[in-house]
């Protein structure tokens, strides 16, 4: 039953397209290292035509945190939109073998199943290239009353505000979460994706959106700060739960006057970076579903974050993390 779902996302449906290369591979392709950039289908051929051999994976940073809460035990349910191809079934299939409830057919017409080149270099670091295809044909049609359901959560990205069609799914959900007594979370995404709509984030967080997860960087960027301390102290003033990682320097939880700082768990070796703040969400919602505090919380996001960048690709496998 929909009641019964804790987390809804709700995001761009994107094939992760994963491939180790080295500094001088960025530099020939024109790719900002730690980036994210979209592109157009010519540079989406031209980058793949270079690449030596990769992984694929459904992907997306909010699918990726839905697939990992499904992987603790949580109930989750996605909404997000893919053409009926190659792709666009290795989407569904990835997300429904974790027993996620995908919430959407996949279309017989229009655009591509988005795909997110994520080039990882030798320090671990992830650039990405990401064609958006039929991602961003999703909009507020998609996003119906039964497909939304009453769940406890619905976790939506920044990434949807791009394009005007996934800004008006994103004003449809929080319409549906304000109905029907649903938390609505955000994920910043990225510091560029923040400078891009500042002050659109601005407006529905803490009015609408009472749950932020974000690195320093895209909080300092929402408030404009030129010191985390001083993005700390914007937060508190604000109506909203804000979960901030700050990798080896562990993660901090505002809300209000309360504070928990967690710390970082040591790491042998970083192979791969991609994925660790959509773990680390997981495991904090998932964290959240169960009730528990937000010391707990933090702690188990820190453990899955730690674990997911020792690995490639972005999610744990079930079982491999102890929600003890």
């Amino acid at each position: 039953m929909t009641s019964s779902t804790q987390v809804l996302g709700i995001s761009n449906a994107i094939v992760d397209i994963l491939a180790h290369v080295e500094d001088d591979f960025l530099e020939a392709v024109g790719a900002p290292k730690k980036s994210m950039v979209l592109i157009d289908t010519q540079r989406a051929e031209m980058i793949y035509s270079r690449m030596g051999p990769a992984t694929e994976v459904s992907g997306g940073s909010v699918a990726n945190t839905i697939a990992g809460i499904a992987n603790l035990g949580g109930r989750t349910a996605y909404i997000g939109r893919v053409k009926d191809d190659q792709l666009g079934r290795i989407f569904i299939h990835d997300l429904q073998s974790l027993g996620v409830d995908i919430r959407f057919e996949p279309a017989t017409g229009g655009a591509p199943t988005a795909r997110s080149y994520i080039l990882i270099t030798p320090d671990g670091e992830r650039t990405m290239q990401t064609y958006l295809g039929a991602a961003a044909e999703l909009g507020p049609a998609d996003v119906t009353p039964e497909a939304f359901g009453q769940p406890e959560i619905v976790l939506l990205e920044g990434y949807l505000w791009d394009v005007k069609p996934g800004e008006d799914a994103t004003t449809k959900a929080i319409e549906l979460a304000r109905t029907r007594g649903t938390r609505v979370a955000m994920s910043l995404s990225d510091a560029w994706c923040v400078d891009r709509h500042r002050a659109k984030f601005a407006a529905v967080i803490g009015r609408d959106v009472k749950i932020v997860v974000a690195n320093e960087t895209e909080l300092m960027s929402l408030f404009q700060a030129s010191d985390f301390d001083s993005a700390v102290e914007r937060a508190s003033r604000i109506d909203a739960l804000f979960a901030v990682t700050r990798s080896e320097k562990g993660s901090v939880i505002v809300r209000g006057k309360e504070r928990v700082v967690q710390r970082a768990y040591p790491v042998e070796r970083v192979v791969d970076a991609t994925g660790a703040g959509d773990a680390y969400t997981a495991a904090f919602l998932f964290g959240l579903t169960q009730a528990r505090s937000l010391q707990e919380c933090a702690d188990l996001g820190s453990r899955a974050a730690t674990a997911v960048i020792q690995q490639v690709g972005a999610r744990l496998e079930k079982g491999a993390l102890s929600t003890r």
